[in-house]
């Protein structure tokens, strides 16, 4: 059974930094693109970022670019979302997706039928 634990959530001051890690199990994890999405009550879930299963494509949302980083180690199963500068607008319920990589790494967008763990709530206070 595929397992993605997400964690690392809290609440925060703006301009401070969280990082969130997403655990993965039951899965070849270095075929895996790793995807973290966030929502919120009343919005639909939106894609914050994407890491690809080797590294080679990394997809930010403009809305965190130049403040979130993403990386991934393929031999602990974990991938890191570094949360820099954060705003109120970050606040959210934050989940991490997976989906097989065949070759086009973070243009095969993960969907709702692919693998996801429960979130893990960021809260950014003003």
């Amino acid at each position: 059974e595929v397992q993605l634990q997400a964690s690392g959530g809290g609440l925060v001051e703006a301009g401070k930094s969280l990082r969130l890690s997403c655990a993965a199990s039951g899965l070849l994890f270095a075929d895996y693109n790793i995807g973290w999405f966030r929502q919120v009550p009343g919005k639909e879930r939106e894609g914050v970022s994407c890491i690809s299963s080797t590294y080679r494509s990394i997809v930010y949302d403009d809305s965190v670019k130049g403040r979130f980083i993403i990386s991934r180690d393929n031999a602990k199963n974990t991938v890191t979302l570094q949360m820099n500068s954060l705003k109120p607008e970050d606040t959210g319920v934050y989940y991490c997706a997976a989906n097989y990589d065949y070759g086009l790494g973070c243009r095969d967008k993960i969907g709702p039928s692919d693998h996801w763990g429960q979130g893990t709530l960021v809260t950014v206070s003003s």
